[in-house]
């Protein structure tokens, strides 16, 4: 007992527990209307902009180029001989012969954008797209290449692009959380680092969400909705000492975000994953009844993406699903592995922007297309293709975008970029400018200096922007 309160160790930790309940579910007693979250003030939009959304479409691995955006009809001129020009460090340093594209391309929509057999229901999207054939990046290995496209830094714990936009968004007070990864059952190399919140306040990470089943592990109610409330009129009865007497915590104050926003969530996202109320048209035209799995998977995430944009999250994004080969990274066997990769996501990802414009939505949504790299114009072995920086393929549509445009080339073999080279940080800069920020002044304090998403690099590229 201390004599200075006359009062037990055990008395005081019972009272402490009960306040740190308190502290975490007081709110969540006064309703949706009370539940605005704790922390810094909204940082707001910096200018006007159509694009509030975005949704990520993130090909792990690392597609070809040549292969699904950017023809290069002289690798069939050179197939099987050496290849003519001066080969780059590879990852495996296992280089064959030149090795042209197993898909033919052809003009497709008005703008004639071509565009690889891969696609044939993406390619009817194809006056919706600005294509980028000339993207480059500084890592040709998985986890820091990840990295890199998802933080603009290829080390780990640094914020997510998706942070960085629930960050610029400030208090979030949704039902559903601010950055929202639906997960196909492939999380890239670099683990959930890449949807981290690095040194931001920990609410603005990514919420991991399934395509099947509940969505969110023990996201259903433990106790019934009456001794639930008992349970928070208990917990406000004790939070007030607590309150006072800790004063401004980061870490209490980001538990206490935690806890309202699942508590919310518990309402909100089985509503959200059940698609009944979807007609069997959207369903059929987005793939849910595929005969093949992975394209069902995939369609299913397309699906949320657009009902999570609907319900007003700002940044969704898409991993790959399985489908029985190592993401998009053929090493080895291109043609089967980048066939059926592309047979998962080409039916939804052309069904996400057809629905997206049919309900007035693509105008207010940024679509966004990219791997971590590309591949090289030679095989790796004899039938694969190793990593490959030097210039890639991603597309843009909506919010925006300038759509039937092609930006930027690579050289004859779709090795290196040679016209209008772009860089990961431009991608971040513009996809930022699209929704409303102006990358340079989107910042935190850390480590004595002003951080940012695109460091010190990145311009805003206006040929992409209508």
């Amino acid at each position: 007992m201390s004599a200075s309160c006359g009062m037990h160790r055990r008395e005081l930790l019972r009272l402490a527990a009960c306040g740190f309940g308190a502290a975490a579910f007081a709110a969540l007693a006064h309703g949706r209307a009370a539940s605005k979250l704790r922390g810094a003030a909204p940082l707001g939009r910096h200018h006007q902009v159509k694009a509030r959304a975005c949704i990520f479409l993130y090909m792990d691995g690392g597609p070809g180029q040549m292969d699904t955006f950017d023809p290069k009809p002289a690798l069939r001129r050179w197939h099987g001989e050496p290849f003519p020009a001066r080969m780059e460090a590879t990852q495996f340093a296992s280089n064959g012969t030149t090795f042209a594209s197993p898909w033919d391309f052809a003009p497709r929509g008005a703008s004639g954008i071509e565009i690889s057999a891969l696609f044939p229901h993406l390619a009817t999207q194809a006056d919706r797209l600005c294509v980028v054939r000339s993207m480059t990046s500084p890592f040709n290995e998985h986890t820091n290449a990840n990295y890199f496209l998802h933080t603009g830094v290829g080390l780990a714990g640094r914020p997510s692009m998706g942070a960085w936009v629930r960050h610029g968004l400030g208090d979030w007070s949704s039902d559903l959380p601010g950055f929202v990864v639906v997960d196909g059952g492939l999380i890239p190399p670099g683990g959930l680092e890449c949807f981290g919140a690095g040194f931001l306040p920990a609410r603005n990470q990514a919420t991991l969400l399934k395509p099947h089943g509940p969505g969110v592990a023990f996201i259903e109610p433990l106790v019934a909705a009456e001794r639930q409330r008992r349970m928070l009129d208990l917990a406000r009865a004790h939070d007030g000492v607590l309150r006072d007497a800790s004063g401004a915590d980061a870490a209490i104050e980001a538990a206490i975000d935690n806890a309202e926003q699942a508590f919310r969530m518990q309402a909100a996202v089985p509503e959200l994953v059940r698609l009944d109320g979807e007609s069997k048209a959207t369903l059929r035209a987005y793939g849910c009844e595929d005969a093949y799995e992975p394209t069902r998977t995939y369609a299913h995430q397309c699906v949320l993406a657009r009902r999570l944009v609907e319900r007003g999250v700002p940044f969704v994004e898409l991993s790959m699903v399985p489908t029985g080969h190592d993401r998009w990274d053929q090493h080895s066997d291109l043609e089967q592995g980048h066939a059926d990769n592309a047979r998962a996501i080409d039916k939804p990802i052309a069904a996400l922007l057809q629905d997206l414009h049919q309900r007035g939505l693509l105008d207010s949504t940024l679509v966004v297309w990219a791997g971590e790299f590309g591949r090289t114009p030679f095989a790796q072995g004899s039938n694969g293709r190793d990593h490959n920086p030097h210039g890639f393929t991603v597309w843009l549509a909506g919010g925006g975008v300038k759509g039937g445009h092609v930006h930027g080339a690579t050289d004859e073999f779709g090795y290196k970029a040679i016209e209008g080279a772009c860089e990961l940080h431009d991608l971040h800069a513009t996809m930022l400018h699209l929704m409303g920020w102006d990358h340079r002044r989107l910042s935190t304090r850390f480590g004595g200096r002003d951080m940012r998403l695109t460091d010190v690099h990145g311009r805003v590229v206006a040929d992409w922007i209508a």
